[in-house]
Parts: structure tokens; sequence; C-alpha cells
């Protein structure tokens, strides 16, 4: 198969075309999600993958990347905010249950754990898949997250579709019966962000405690003021905690 692949398709989850991007030949599968407004190529024109080469290169890592649909109904403003919570659930379980079996195909087997990164509010939806389906979801690396985007929006109350979708939400209510915690337990979240422009490290240690609280291994990684809230940083992040996971 080629190094660079992208597949489309009509999702009736999310009543739009989505697409579906591959980089690499072998390795773990990394899902990573773009940021707000972003589609399934954001990552290769901000030059990530050309910094992942090495590790695309020595078939360590394959990399996925689908369009942001929740996100650009966010960036958008797209319907009310009750429309927006709906999509973004909807955009979860679009990820679940077309893009994993998607990735599988492409592997050729189910039996492989799937890693997820993003940055922004990309960092959201790779916790929050994790959070929310451990089962498939086993690492996930959210860079200069934001965990809970209402307050963009200006409101304090959620529907059942934001609740479901937010591990900032839902993690604290996981009952001690439920089997994705004791899934979630055996999974690792590591939260990494700059203390400079643009950068809010607070959002990184509130999703931290929750994770904490409920007995989930995580850890948050600050770079320090000296790295903002832009391409730049994450280009750096993502290389190195993916050399690092691999070579473990």
């Amino acid at each position: 198969m080629s190094l660079h692949e992208t597949s489309t398709w009509y999702s009736h989850r999310v009543k739009r075309e989505v697409r579906l991007s591959r980089w690499g030949h072998f390795g773990v599968p990394v899902l990573v999600f773009p940021t707000a407004g972003g589609d399934s190529e954001e990552i290769e024109r901000w030059q990530m993958i050309r910094a992942l080469a090495p590790l695309l290169g020595a078939g360590r890592v394959k990399i996925y990347s689908c369009d942001s649909v929740a996100g650009q109904a966010w960036f958008a403003q797209e319907g009310d905010l009750g429309h927006r919570m709906w999509v973004m659930n909807q955009f979860q379980q679009y990820v679940r249950h077309e893009v994993v079996p998607a990735i599988y195909a492409d592997c050729r087997t189910d039996t492989l754990p799937i890693w997820t990164a993003g940055a922004s509010i990309g960092a959201l939806h790779a916790v929050a898949m994790v959070c929310r389906f451990p089962d498939v979801f086993h690492r996930a690396l959210g860079m200069s997250g934001t965990y809970d985007i209402l307050r963009f929006a200006g409101a304090d109350r959620f529907t059942h579709d934001y609740f479901v979708s937010t591990p900032l939400r839902f993690v604290p209510e996981l009952s001690e019966e439920d089997p994705r915690l004791a899934l979630l337990r055996q999974r690792f979240v590591l939260l990494a962000s700059g203390e400079g422009r643009a950068e809010a490290i607070q959002e990184s240690w509130n999703m931290a405690k929750v994770l904490g609280e409920r007995r989930v291994p995580n850890w948050v990684d600050s770079w320090g003021p000296s790295w903002h809230h832009d391409w730049e940083t994450w280009r750096e992040m993502l290389p190195k905690y993916l050399a690092e996971w691999t070579s473990q």
C-alpha cells in the first residue's frame, strides 16, 4: 500500500461526507484528531507528517486522521447549542463504529490497540475516546487540551449528548460496577501543555484531577512558558511521545 491514502464515504451518523487519511505502512495505529475546524489532511499541511517521518519510515507507527466534524460544527456555530452537542456525540459514535473498523481493515487485524492524539479541541476527543471506549483505545495524548468547551458557548447547561462526550463530565459518574472503569484503569492518558501564549495548562490539571480521583493512570507534562498554543509546539510533542511509547 502507498504511504498516504485517503478514503471517503457518507456517514449516516453525522449526516455528511467524511474522510479518513492514513500515512505509513506498518506500526501501532495512532488516530490524530484535528484542531477545531480542521480536516483529515490538516496534520500534513502543518508539517506534522514531516516531523513524524522517522517513525513512519521505521514502521513504528501508522498515522490516521479524520475530519473534525464536531469541531467544525462548534467553530462555525452550526445550528443551536443542542444541535452542536448532538453532533459531538454522533462524531464520537462515528469514530468508534466507522473509523475504527476502517483502521482494523487497513491493518488487517482487529486486535491491535489504537492510540489517540490531538491538540486543542482535538485533545478533548483524543482523551474522550479512551475514556469512553477503553476496549478499543489504549492510550491518549492530549496536547494543549481544551477539555470542556461549554465555556466557549457562554452556557452552563448541557444535554445528555454533551455529558457522554465529555470526560470531565462522565468519568466522575462512572459506577464502580461499570466494566469500562476497570478497563480504563489499565489505560494511560498523557496531558502535555506549554505555559506560553494562549496556553491554559489548568485545563490539563482539571482533567488529570478527574482521572486521578477514579484511579485512571495519567500524567501532566508541562513544557513551560517558552512553548505556545501552536503547531510549533505540537510538532515537537507528538514525535517525542510516540518515540518514547514505541520504545517501551
